[in-house]
């Protein structure tokens, strides 16, 4: 049952509708003149409205504008004296639909209809963005949690670009949603890219888009997600991964705003922000020739490093709690505690894969303990890092730094008996990622 308001100066024309639109469930509110309608609207709630273009006073098409500056529901016009240049304008001003007199009632209903389901589409976008905002927040009252919270809050509001480093599985893409979602473009798209997860060969089609016929398989034309995110906000994650000839790419798109689809002739222009992240040290990057310069500085208007979880305290308790909970609503199982034994070993583990990992650990303990409150030995944690003494000495710092990682991907793979995907899990990594470096230090493993 939707609850509808009827703007209309003909008495027949009202107390029709009215009737037709009760005889299907819904309630109606009757208003002879723009101006009645547009203050029963500001004391109401409605689902949708019919709005007459041809009123005494206040004409239909001011108040269409009205309503829809108000961010009022789907508003369907009717007009006896119909023509393309009206239906044109009114659906300019926002109009959902066109209706002329004299009225088909299946036209009507029809029509009213289709609004409805719009409507109830709207809210439920609406209530998964506000579900998924609630989820997606940055838990902690640490020092390096509360420094974060403040260059979020001054970045939010400008279009600037902003570069966020941080280690796999800290909260890199949280804090660009936040950005977005705190910014004055948070109604319109955040579409993010996985630079890192897309073949070289494919990702120019998926940033900019293609023309049917450009390449072997594109059977139509496809808009790129730069084009997808206009008005809105693209996050390019794993921006470290990207080759240098789509870096040149992206860096023109970032000077000018434009850009072509590939096999296009034709330029788009987009007004999009650009927020990217990595877990590599760009600079290292682009020391070893992998990475531009001219881009990093383009990216790097705002820099913002998100913590690793091992400096951030007892926040690791506090995310651990909220997982709990948010394990227990979203399955209906009872709600467990973590003792003080238990939150001490969460604590003094060094969370290589941050809180990716802690979740995943979370959300194993709330399966698998059977009893309210979870204990020490309930803590199931990964192995130990590697440390340095494995390490052979006489090596420059990056090699060290490769032999480590190389090592302790040894150890994952073995704890898990070579499963790539649980590896990459425990790792806070993509598998697509970890398979590339897997390849890249000559690790043999057989896919599952």
């Amino acid at each position: 049952m939707a609850n509808i308001l009827i703007i209309d100066d003909e008495p027949s024309i009202r107390t029709t509708l009215s009737n037709i639109l009760k005889d299907e469930g819904h309630e109606t509110v009757a208003c002879e003149s723009g101006e009645e309608g547009l203050a029963r609207f500001a004391r109401d709630d409605f689902d949708l409205i019919l709005l007459d273009l041809w009123l005494p006073g206040m004409d239909g098409m001011s108040v269409l504008e009205r309503l829809r500056a108000a961010g009022a529901p789907p508003v369907i016009v009717i007009s006896g004296h119909a023509n393309v240049d009206t239906a044109v304008r009114a659906t300019r001003l926002g109009a959902y639909d066109f209706l002329e007199k004299p009225l088909s009632l299946e036209r009507v209903l029809l029509t009213v209809g289709h609004g409805l389901a719009d409507q109830r589409l709207r809210e439920e976008v609406r209530d998964l963005r506000r579900h998924t905002a609630l989820e997606e927040v940055l838990i902690g009252d640490s020092e390096p949690m509360n420094r974060l919270d403040q260059q979020i809050r001054s970045a939010a509001p400008s279009a600037t670009r902003v570069l966020i480093t941080g280690e796999n599985g800290s909260g890199k893409e949280i804090v660009a949603r936040t950005l977005h979602r705190l910014s004055p473009r948070a109604d319109h798209p955040f579409i993010d890219v996985n630079c890192a997860a897309i073949p070289e060969e494919l990702i120019e089609s998926e940033l900019f888009g293609h023309r049917k016929g450009a390449f072997t398989g594109a059977i139509e034309d496809r808009k790129g997600k730069f084009e997808l995110a206009d008005g809105g906000t693209l996050f390019l994650d794993e921006i470290g991964d990207m080759s240098l000839k789509t870096q040149a790419k992206v860096l023109r798109v970032l000077q000018e705003q434009t850009f072509q689809r590939v096999g296009a002739q034709q330029t788009v222009r987009v007004d999009v922000r650009v927020i990217a992240a990595t877990n590599k040290d760009l600079q290292q990057e682009i020391a070893n020739g992998s990475f531009r310069s001219d881009l990093y500085y383009r990216l790097n208007v705002i820099p913002i490093e998100v913590p690793p979880l091992r400096a951030r305290g007892n926040d690791v308790v506090l995310l651990a709690e909220h997982f709990l909970r948010r394990f227990a609503a979203e399955t209906g199982a009872p709600k467990k505690k973590l003792s003080a034994g238990a939150a001490s070993k969460l604590r003094a583990y060094d969370w290589p894969g941050n809180v990716r990992e802690l979740r995943n650990v979370v959300e194993r303990m709330a399966i698998l303990v059977h009893h309210e409150t979870i204990e020490p030995e309930d803590v199931q944690l990964g192995a130990p890092r590697e440390t340095s003494a494995a390490i052979p000495p006489g090596l420059t710092l990056k090699e060290a730094r490769d032999e480590f990682e190389r090592q302790y991907i040894l150890a994952r793979l073995k704890e898990f008996a070579g499963n790539v995907s649980r590896t990459a899990d425990a790792l806070g990594v993509e598998r697509s990622n970890l398979y590339r470096k897997l390849h890249a230090y000559g690790i043999t493993v057989e896919r599952p």
